[in-house]
């Protein structure tokens, strides 16, 4: 049985918590909820977007193909994020791909339930305005991030990002287990300099490592390191 987005915890995380009982009825009865497997895509750059994707489980990453044909990961959506409201709103086609860091649960609400919404109710207008500034403000510090600091710092600042935000797992490595490519296209380099300075925190202590898992040892040394000491 599917769940209700009216009985929904998650949409308290995005703009579907500005919707009334009537329009979160109207979203429940449109939405289909599909399970993405990790690696597969939810969508692709330069797709047509025909609805938006709430995530119930799982984290999507956001990436932007350069010139060079390597990714920059832009974000990593998670548990309560709505993903494609810009494309959805501006009736433009996808400018990131979505990819599944892990195993998703994602409910798919089209389009036409989303603008009809806008068009009626201003509070929800409001809260994907907001999601939207918040998200142009993320893309913001990426830019000064990947512009004034280091190589090595953007990469301390990842693995802080990780724990803050994933937490860590019972062995205490990082719950979110991201590849060296991953992590190189996050912080904007060469997969070879991410495996190498990697290589090179686990000789300093800072970190640990067990295959593709990493653990943080020093955080504060680390957080030093991204303040520049």
């Amino acid at each position: 049985m599917e769940s209700r987005c009216e009985h929904c915890i998650i949409r308290q995380f995005n703009s579907l918590r500005a919707m009334s009982k009537e329009e979160l009825k109207e979203v429940s009865d449109s939405k289909t909820t599909k399970k993405v497997k990790k690696g597969d895509p939810l969508f692709e750059e330069g797709d047509k977007l025909n609805g938006v994707y709430c995530v119930r489980n799982g984290v999507s990453k956001l990436s932007k193909l350069s010139a060079n044909g390597k990714d920059q990961i832009v974000k990593l959506a998670t548990k309560g994020e709505v993903i494609g409201q810009r494309s959805v709103i501006s009736e433009e086609s996808a400018n990131l791909s979505a990819i599944a860091v892990n195993d998703m649960e994602v409910c798919f609400i089209p389009k036409e339930t989303i603008i009809n919404t806008l068009q009626k109710n201003p509070n929800f207008t409001l809260e994907v305005l907001r999601h939207m500034a918040h998200d142009l403000k993320e893309a913001d510090d990426v830019i000064v991030n990947i512009s004034q600091k280091t190589v090595k710092q953007r990469i301390a600042e990842a693995f802080l990002y990780l724990k803050n935000n994933f937490g860590e797992d019972e062995e205490g490595f990082l719950a979110l287990t991201l590849s060296r490519e991953d992590i190189s296209n996050v912080v904007g380099t060469a997969t070879e300099s991410a495996i190498r300075i990697i290589s090179e925190f686990k000789k300093k202590g800072l970190i640990r490592a067990s295959g593709k898992k990493i653990g943080i040892k020093d955080e504060r040394k680390l957080q030093e390191l991204v303040e520049g000491f």
